[in-house]
């Protein structure tokens, strides 16, 4: 039977059986919250930071000892819309495990009341939110806060995105957070981002108020090796055969990024009938298909950004990782305007998260996208 599952899984939660390594780093999250720490959790985006919250929440230590609550906050503009979103997780999560939980629920948000109703066959009160329900976000904040404080079990909240939270219009959201998180006893956090310059400008910086305020824990690449040896076993366990060769191409082509990597193999599985063999050839196909899968998606994404902006980009994936930006040999080599039109393009394409900056060496973020260039030849 195990044979007619696909291992190679790409949303949702995924059993210890097909989860690969991430040993160390789970060992390290799962003891932080064991020891009631606050975590950020960094990592580039579609490196796997969920799948391991996810794991490591499965962990009986965790999973019976805590109440675990997952929001995800990147398509959230604005305070009001992030209350909405994790009002509605902590019900869900939380207030909705008994009737005694969701009645308290019900009495400790005052500010909301508009939002609960009454399910006569359950004899429990329902909550419906809209972000109409909120006009006094900070006191509606407060009373979430004070909910979770007065719950009959210790809490672990993850905060997918958090670094989501510098684009809101209202002013001092990081320090209003930060004045009710860093007063609770009954919860810990993790702050999971994948805008890393942006995260650890907000939790290590001495200006900031979540400066020092988590133990930081990063998400690299899975070891090469490791990864191989995961993925052809599971081949193999499948009665199919993975040249290392061909895993090793998938790999270098997306830059060791876990999403893209486990999608191609997933491809890849499937494509292989029992007793073949997927070779390179095959999966250079596989990741042909996949890029022209995603072409519209692609083209999208550049329809919103400007010409001096794209000019700007087309260079740096040229160039696979520059230093200097704004020098006259690289502005002259790739004909861009000025060394100051660059260095606001270059601003406005990290805040797009097209590009990404460590170490003041910039490059493109996403490998998908620098493979669709290569076929535009731009």
């Amino acid at each position: 039977m195990s044979n007619l599952i696909n291992p190679f899984v790409v949303s949702g939660k995924i059993a210890p059986a097909y989860f690969c390594d991430r040993v160390k780093e789970s060992a390290d999250l799962e003891k932080s919250l064991s020891n009631q720490l606050n975590v950020v959790l960094t990592s580039p985006r579609r490196m796997g930071k969920t799948s391991l919250v996810d794991h490591v929440f499965e962990k009986p230590t965790i999973k019976e000892e805590y109440i675990t609550v997952s929001v995800d906050i990147l398509h959230t503009t604005t305070l009001r819309e992030f209350i909405m979103t994790f009002g509605t997780a902590v019900f869900d999560r939380v207030a909705s495990r008994s009737d005694k939980m969701r009645k308290l629920f019900a009495t400790i948000l005052k500010s909301l009341s508009a939002s609960f109703g009454y399910d006569p066959i359950q004899n429990t009160p329902t909550f419906d939110i809209k972000l109409g329900d909120i006009l006094h976000p900070e006191y509606t904040l407060r009373e979430i806060f004070d909910y979770l404080e007065q719950v009959d079990k210790r809490c672990l909240v993850v905060i997918d995105e958090f670094q989501q939270i510098t684009r809101y219009p209202e002013k001092n959201v990081e320090a209003l957070l930060r004045t009710y998180i860093q007063k609770m006893s009954n919860v810990n956090f993790v702050f999971s981002g994948s805008r890393r310059r942006l995260m650890e400008e907000m939790f290590f910086s001495a200006k900031r108020p979540f400066y020092q305020s988590a133990k930081a824990l990063r998400l690299d690449a899975i070891d090469r090796t490791v990864y191989c040896n995961f993925a052809v076993d599971h081949f193999v366990k499948g009665g199919r055969n993975m040249t290392p060769k061909a895993f090793h191409y998938i790999y270098d082509t997306f830059w060791g990024v876990t999403f893209y990597i486990q999608r191609i193999l997933k491809d890849a599985y499937a494509s292989t009938l029992p007793g073949e063999l997927c070779n390179e050839a095959m999966v250079k196909q596989l990741i042909d298909d996949y890029v022209l899968e995603n072409d519209s998606h692609l083209r999208e994404q550049l329809a919103f950004i400007t010409e001096v902006q794209k000019e700007l980009l087309y260079a740096i994936h040229e160039e696979g990782q520059v230093q200097s930006i704004t020098s006259s040999a690289f502005n002259r080599k790739h004909r861009l305007r000025s060394p100051s039109s660059t260095q606001s393009a270059a601003l406005k394409l990290l805040d797009y998260d097209l590009i990404t900056r460590h170490e003041k060496i910039y490059s493109l973020s996403d490998p998908l996208l620098s493979i669709w260039l290569d076929t535009k030849q731009v």
